[in-house]
């Protein structure tokens, strides 16, 4: 048995409240991962090609207000 399959099992015999902690703890998780994953995308130049089209866009009037 893989550890995910492992770690499935063991998701499926949790309680209800047990459940509940682990969705709170996995978005939080989650969520750090994320945060890593684009300043790491930062970092590395990856968006730059995004962020001056956006500008761009911006100084040429084909943006809106949020």
């Amino acid at each position: 048995m893989s550890k995910v399959e492992s770690i499935e099992r063991d998701i499926q015999e949790l309680t209800g409240d047990e459940l509940s902690v682990l969705r709170l703890w996995f978005a939080e998780f989650d969520a750090q991962a994320c945060d890593r994953q684009f300043e790491d995308d930062v970092r590395a130049g990856k968006l730059d090609e995004h962020a001056e089209r956006a500008l761009r866009a911006h100084a040429a009037g084909e943006s809106t207000r949020l």
